[in-house]
């Protein structure tokens, strides 16, 4: 993430993720709905159990460079409920100037997510909804971008986004859908926040598309948009059958090309379309406006299926 919205002064922030220990997430009564809260840095698949359409799902995470040890502040989730459920939190690394973990909130979101995603009485199948309800039961400090996908089993693709973590679908070797990025400003994304003056559920940006059996979607943190192009991410994926393997692939590249000095990634070719001399942290050292973005990078491939 770039800049919390309370300090415009901030420069963006790096993302977390939620810890579980099940690569395959069945849901299957309310016991084990609470309990699996989601993947967290290796990569993992998830079998498809409902009729009609459904995901299969290999992720990957990779953190920051400086917070391997910490394992990053993104935060995602997957689930079987339904057709199949994935978000990504995205957690803004500028709470840390006020001593705040920026892990946490991003953390904290996810697991409201898992615990919401089944009540029907509540959330009704509509990701925004629950985007709503989880925002409102997270007491961490902080905030975070957010995307939440929801298939259901007739292959209509619920999406509800709030920042910069994106989705994108590839039906037949090409990009048939991306979301958008929503932004105060460049590398100031739109976030929920614990704070009064962030942004709610009510500002997401909702979408829905109807998916085909073999469609693939690709859905992450800035970490992976700000370094791969959109030809890189269907070349890569035309290379793997298994989702995970595709996932961790996505992941690797969007990382090399973070650390790359001379990539000229997707996040310096916005930058300097913005007439910006260069991004804050690089202006810092002194670097050249080419090069990747370092940062928290998740990736979720999910294939639809059909059974």
């Amino acid at each position: 993430m770039t800049v919390p919205i309370f300090r415009a002064s901030v420069p963006k922030s790096h993302p977390l993720l939620i810890h579980s220990l099940s690569s395959a997430l069945p849901l299957t009564d309310e016991a084990s709905k609470k309990k699996r809260l989601l993947s967290c840095c290796a990569s993992s698949e998830l079998n498809p159990v409902r009729p009609e359409l459904s995901f299969c799902v290999g992720t990957h995470l990779i953190p920051h460079p400086n917070k391997v040890e910490k394992g990053g502040e993104d935060a995602f989730f997957v689930s079987s409920y339904n057709g199949g459920i994935i978000a990504v939190a995205d957690g803004v690394s500028g709470w840390a100037e006020q001593d705040v973990d920026p892990s946490l909130f991003p953390k904290e979101f996810m697991a409201n997510v898992s615990c919401l995603v089944g009540d029907e009485e509540q959330v009704n199948n509509n990701p925004q909804i629950l985007i709503g309800k989880a925002h409102a039961a997270t007491s961490s400090t902080g905030s975070a971008t957010v995307i939440v996908a929801m298939l259901e089993r007739n292959g209509i693709l619920k999406i509800a986004n709030v920042g910069d973590c994106g989705l994108k679908v590839i039906r037949e070797g090409k990009i048939n859908f991306s979301t958008s990025p929503q932004e105060h400003y460049f590398d100031c994304p739109y976030q929920l926040s614990s704070e009064a003056v962030s942004q709610t559920y009510l500002d997401a940006m909702v979408s829905s598309i109807e998916l085909m059996e073999g469609d693939t979607i690709v859905t992450g943190s800035d970490g992976l948009f700000d370094n791969v192009f959109d030809h890189e991410i269907v070349s890569t994926l035309a290379g793997y059958r298994d989702v995970a393997e595709a996932a961790k692939a996505l992941a690797n590249l969007a990382s090399n090309h973070s650390l790359d000095s001379n990539f000229d990634s997707p996040y310096s070719m916005e930058a300097r379309s913005r007439g910006f001399e260069a991004p804050l942290w690089k202006k810092i050292l002194g670097m050249k406006l080419t090069g990747g973005k370092p940062d928290d990078i998740t990736v979720i491939v999910g294939q639809v299926v059909s059974l």
